[in-house]
Formats: structure tokens, C-alpha cells, sequence
């Protein structure tokens, strides 16, 4: 069992004993350091946090947890309840809010919850913001409100429906196109709250919607992480119902990946590129995407003329350096969206509605659409190393061995080769190495990888 404490936030595993796990007792400690941030921070005098959360099954206990703590501060609360991680994000600014607090492990099994935080803008919070809310929760210096000044809780249950039409309402959204289109989808919702909004979203646009798991009982059918291997029922529903296309989130709905026609992924890399193509398409511009992320996002990217860049990962990274190169569009290669018109954060369903608009303008087959992207192959490794040895050294000396390659030091070290690249970055709770490498081939990147962890070996004197 498993407590994680970083800048973006608290996560861990339900159950056991505090401050080894995610326990009632820690949600209360966390959520109080992050009210108290706030007051303390925070000029104004009567505060609030907006707060949502995906379908798992600790969710509602959670979240009671979080929102009593924070009207024990003296702080009012927006209680979306079931949400996504995007809407919560929207509704943050809409509501004129001093925060936001989003309970979901994303990606992580049903035995995972998390509380991620965001600011006045619905955007997360930086390192240094991060970091005095962990000071604080480890010294425990909090100050409640007394009787009078307690918070007061105010259940809002439209947000969902406000940010799809925020989504349908976007000048590169083509809702009547879409429409016409007469497009069949269908939905894999992992029962969580992507099978509340995609769906919605879909019929809003006009499209035909087959779902799978869409209701939001938190019992996920299969691994949630939207990833080839875990996908494989809803591959044969696109295919036995003669789908245009399958769409897939991950439970807190900022993940994102799409089906072909054919039954076949299109590539949780190539969600990104596709949808950065079609709005560079429309306005040019820059790009942006985390050093792990592909490589086929530049090339698309420097063929309408614009700059492309690669931020640390992270997404708070990649939203950054957004803004310092004016970035029209970015994300990271999991499937992630960042379309600043609406807001910087992550977002499935932008995602959905702008490829719907490219694929009903194209007038192609989603495997047509991929077969005109550059096909690049990704690996991803690790290798594990004994506690007393220097990870940070042994990067220094690969970083060093190939100094005459475009080498990257902002995130690990990365390796930029004509043909590929290899990224190397280190864990921050265990002595491993993680290791990226993408070619032109699957061949070639699994070939990369070997090579480089053989090196690595031989550096840290492993053979």
C-alpha cells in the first residue's frame, strides 16, 4: 500500500494505516493544508474551492471528507460531485472561484484516490506552490473557523453541460458539420464519468452513440489506463458494429484515445498530432509537448510553419512553456489535449469534438487519417539499479558520451539522434532509470533500448 506526496498533489492507495496510505486521516490533513495555503495566500476575505470527482468507489467518502474540512475552515465549497478532471478545471474561473480540488488517481486502479489541486485560474499548481502545501501538511498548523465563520457547501450540477457547451461553441468546432456527417461512435467510459460527458458531448454533436461501461458505478470493467492491451473489447465492438470510429478516457476523462474504423488503434501519441493538425490547419502556430512525447508532433508542426517545443513532464510543464512560446495547441503524448481557447488543462472532450470536426472536413476513415501521419514506434524500459548508486552520475556520464548529439538536460537526459531518440529519466521515490526511446520502427526502438540499457550497465558497472 501506497502513499505518494508530490507538488501536484496526494495520491495513494484506500485503506491501512495514515501517512503510509491515502486514509481519512490524511485526506483531512491534506485538504486543511491546502485551505490554509489558500486563506494564507489569499487577500480576500471569504474564500472558495470548487470540488468534483471521478466514479471509483471511495469517491463520495473522499470527497464528504474534503468538503467539511474545507467549511471547517471557514471556506465556502461548489460541489459538482461526479465531474472530470477538465470540467473541474473549467467550472473553477466560471464560478470565480480561489481553487479547485479534484478527487481521482486518473489513470491508477479502482484501489487508488488522489486529491490534485488546482488554482484561482483551474490550472494546477506550480512546484513552489506544491511544495509549501507539503511543508504544511507535514508541521500541521492549522487554524479552523469558529461557529460562526464555518463554510457552507452548494451543490452545482450543470458544469457538465456547461463545458460541452463551451466545447461546442468554439470558433474551430463545426457542430452542424460533425451532424451531417452522421458519424456512429462508440464509447468506452471505463464506468466512470467519461461515460457521463463523452456521451453527452457525442449526442450534442449529432453522432450515433454505442456505449460500453458508461455507467459511472467506479467498478472499472478492465485496467483503466486507455492503452492498447486493455482495449480489446471495445476494438471488437467498433468492429462488429461497423463503428466510425471508438473513443476511449481514462476515469478522470484528461486522457484520451481513439479506435479505427478497422478495430485498430489509432495511437494514444497520434491524438495530439492528429488535432494539432487540424487546428494548425486553422491557425497557425506553435506546439508543445513533454520530452517523452513524439516526435511526429514537430513534424507536423513544422510543416504548417510553425515552432515546435519540449517541455519537462508534466503538465504543469507543458502549460508553461505553452505560455512562454504562445503555443496554440500542446499536451502530452498519452493522450492529453491542451487547447488554450477554452483553457489550459488537459481535455477530453475538446479533443473529441476537434477531431470530429477534421475527420467530417477530410471526409476519410480514421485508418485513412492515420496513414498520413509519419509512423514512428515507441519503447518504454527501466532499468533498476541498487540504492548506492549514483543515478544522477551515471546520466551526467551518458549525457557526456554522446555531447556531440542534440542532447536535452531539463527532464533526465534526452538524446535527439537524426533518426530517433532516447530519453532517460530517473524516479523520485526508487533507484530506477526509466527509459524512452521512439524510431521508425518497433524493431529499431526495442533495439535502441537494449543498447542503452546495456550502456547504462556497463556505467554503473552492473556487468
Amino acid at each position: 500500500m501506497t502513499l505518494i506526496k508530490s507538488i501536484s498533489g496526494i495520491r495513494g492507495t484506500i485503506g491501512g494505516k495514515p501517512s503510509e496510505n491515502l486514509t481519512p486521516i490524511d485526506a483531512v490533513k491534506f485538504a486543511s493544508s491546502y485551505g490554509s495555503w489558500l486563506k494564507n495566500s489569499s487577500k480576500k476575505g471569504k474564500l472558495k474551492v470548487v470540488v468534483g470527482r471521478d466514479a471509483r468507489i471511495s469517491g463520495s467518502m473522499i470527497q464528504q471528507l474534503v468538503m467539511n474540512t474545507l467549511i471547517g475552515l471557514g471556506i465556502d465549497v461548489i460541489d459538482l460531485d461526479l465531474s472530470t478532471t477538465p470540467t473541474v478545471e473549467v467550472a473553477v474561473p466560471l464560478e470565480k472561484a480561489d481553487g479547485g480540488i479534484i478527487l481521482t488517481a486518473s489513470h491508477n486502479p479502482k484501489q487508488w484516490n488522489a486529491l490534485k489541486l488546482l488554482n484561482e485560474k483551474g490550472e494546477f499548481l506550480n512546484g513552489d506552490e506544491g511544495a509549501q502545501i507539503l511543508e504544511m501538511a507535514e508541521k500541521a498548523d492549522f487554524t479552523f473557523a469558529e461557529v460562526d465563520a464555518l463554510g457552507k457547501i452548494e451543490r452545482v450540477d450543470h458544469y457538465i453541460d456547461t463545458h460541452i457547451e463551451e466545447v461546442v461553441m468554439l470558433p474551430l468546432v463545426d457542430a452542424k458539420k460533425i451532424a451531417e456527417a452522421n458519424f456512429t461512435v462508440a464509447v468506452d467510459g471505463v464506468n466512470s464519468t467519461g461515460g457521463i460527458a463523452i456521451p453527452k458531448l457525442l449526442k450534442r454533436l449529432g453522432v450515433n452513440v454505442i456505449e460500453l461501461y458508461c455507467e459511472p458505478t467506479g467498478h472499472f470493467p478492465h485496467n483503466p489506463e486507455p492503452l492498447k492491451e486493455h482495449l480489446t473489447e471495445i476494438c471488437e465492438l467498433v468492429k462488429r458494429e461497423k463503428a466510425d470510429l471508438g473513443v476511449v478516457v481514462d476515469p478522470d476523462v484528461d486522457r484520451l484515445a481513439f479506435i479505427s474504423e478497422d478495430g485498430e488503434m489509432f495511437g494514444e501519441e497520434y491524438t495530439l498530432v492528429a488535432c494539432a493538425d487540424y487546428v494548425l490547419s486553422k491557425t497557425p502556430g506553435n506546439t508543445v509537448s513533454n520530452l517523452s512525447s513524439s516526435r511526429a508532433l514537430r513534424d507536423v508542426t513544422q510543416k504548417h510553419g510553425g515552432s515546435y517545443e519540449a517541455s519537462a513532464v508534466g503538465e504543469v510543464n507543458v502549460v508553461q512553456l505553452m505560455k512562454d512560446t504562445n503555443a496554440i495547441i500542446g499536451g502530452e503524448g498519452n493522450g492529453g489535449i491542451i487547447y488554450p481557447e477554452l483553457h489550459y488543462g488537459r481535455d477530453s472532450l475538446v479533443g473529441v469534438a476537434l477531431f470530429l470536426t477534421f475527420l467530417a472536413e477530410k471526409k476519410m476513415k480514421v485508418s485513412e487519417l492515420r496513414k498520413t501521419y509519419p509512423s514512428y514506434f515507441m519503447s518504454k524500459n527501466k532499468i533498476e539499479l541498487t540504492p548506492q548508486l549514483n543515478v544522477d552520475d551515471i546520466l551526467q556520464k551518458v549525457e557526456a558520451k554522446y555531447s556531440e548529439e542534440e542532447v536535452s538536460t531539463i527532464d533526465g537526459v534526452k538524446i535527439d539522434f537524426p533518426e530517433h531518440w532516447v530519453h532517460l529519466r530517473k524516479s523520485n521515490t526508487e533507484p530506477i532509470i526509466r527509459i524512452y526511446t521512439e524510431a521508425k520502427s518497433q524493431e529499431k526502438a526495442d533495439e535502441v533500448a537494449e543498447q542503452m540499457i546495456g550502456e547504462i550497465k556497463k556505467i554503473a558497472n552492473l556487468v
